[in-house]
């Protein structure tokens, strides 16, 4: 990992990701649509500000950058603005991965580059599935119930295409939910961290707004997630896709159990509507032993060391 072009760096997991880059040495050419809010140690970053939509950026970064590996975490990630809007759901999901891979798969037809890419996929693509087949491994049948999981099922069927047909080095990542300091609060452990912050102080058992409590998710620290993901830059098999996730699940109950007791706040949860998803999956839960066999990676971080992240943020 020399020379490592991440896209989407100036997202959530990319400003995480670059850090640890760094860590390992790595030479880094960063994508994003437009600066990243807070500057991270630009001088030893390659910043290379366009829109994957459009080829002759792409096809120019990869010019630029000649990396020996890729990570793609550029995407629209947040369920209700894919739904909002498929059409953009699908040209940035899947149409712009498939320019990235075709400019790719160019540059090392020339001897350019030979690089090893990661696709970020997603643990919604699954869907729905009978309690008793709790963990999914990467075996189980993808179901896609949102526009969201449609474009990430997709982004994989022509990741592992293009493997296939041309030998790009491409491996897939299904990674389930993952939080941590600096998610935006439209997302849901910031949302209830957030909420719980701005209660203290109030009477105990003021209401607090919620969604859906039922859902069951399983939970990584952002952390442990792009430890996963450079752990299979750098050992996973080409073609294959990986399960990134913990193994435990969470209700949103439990969750907010959780939350409310380190934030030291007796609030009671009223369900608003406008919170509620109109699709949701009741559980997911992954076997992540296909990415421990292959690369030694483990989790280190607990829900509670996201939330607690969280709420020292929130109280700063």
């Amino acid at each position: 990992m020399k020379r490592v072009l991440v896209t989407g760096a100036a997202g959530f997991v990319g400003t995480y990701m670059l850090d640890a880059l760094r860590m390992v040495g790595a030479e880094l050419f960063a994508l994003a649509t437009d600066p990243p809010e807070t500057p991270t140690a630009a001088g030893d970053v390659t910043w290379l500000y366009g829109d994957l939509r459009d080829e002759r950026y792409v096809v120019g970064v990869v010019d630029a950058a000649r990396p020996d590996t890729v990570v793609h975490l550029a995407a629209i990630s947040h369920v209700p603005t894919a739904t909002a809007d498929p059409a953009l759901a699908w040209d940035v999901n899947v149409t712009a991965t498939a320019r990235l891979l075709h400019a790719l798969g160019r540059a090392r037809d020339t001897a350019l580059c030979d690089p090893m890419v990661l696709i970020v996929g997603s643990a919604e693509q699954y869907g729905r599935h009978d309690t008793h087949e709790f963990p999914l491994s990467e075996s189980s049948v993808q179901a896609p119930r949102t526009v969201y999981a449609a474009t990430k099922a997709a982004q994989e069927v022509l990741a592992l295409q293009c493997w296939r047909a041309t030998g790009l080095k491409v491996v897939v990542a299904r990674s389930f939910n993952h939080s941590g300091l600096g998610q935006p609060t439209r997302f849901l452990l910031p949302a209830l961290v957030q909420r719980a912050v701005e209660l203290r102080g109030a009477e105990p058992g003021m209401s607090m707004p919620v969604g859906n409590r039922s859902p069951i998710r399983d939970f990584l620290h952002v952390s442990d997630v792009v430890a996963a993901y450079i752990s299979l830059c750098q050992r996973g098999t080409p073609g294959e896709a990986y399960n990134v996730a913990s193994g435990t699940g969470w209700s949103v109950q439990q969750i907010l159990d959780r939350v409310l007791a380190r934030a030291g706040v007796q609030a009671t949860p009223v369900e608003d509507p406008s919170l509620v998803r109109p699709v949701d999956v009741p559980i997911l839960i992954g076997d992540s032993r296909k990415l421990q066999r292959a690369t030694g990676w483990s989790a280190t971080r607990s829900l509670d060391d996201i939330i607690d992240d969280l709420l020292h943020a929130a109280t700063l």
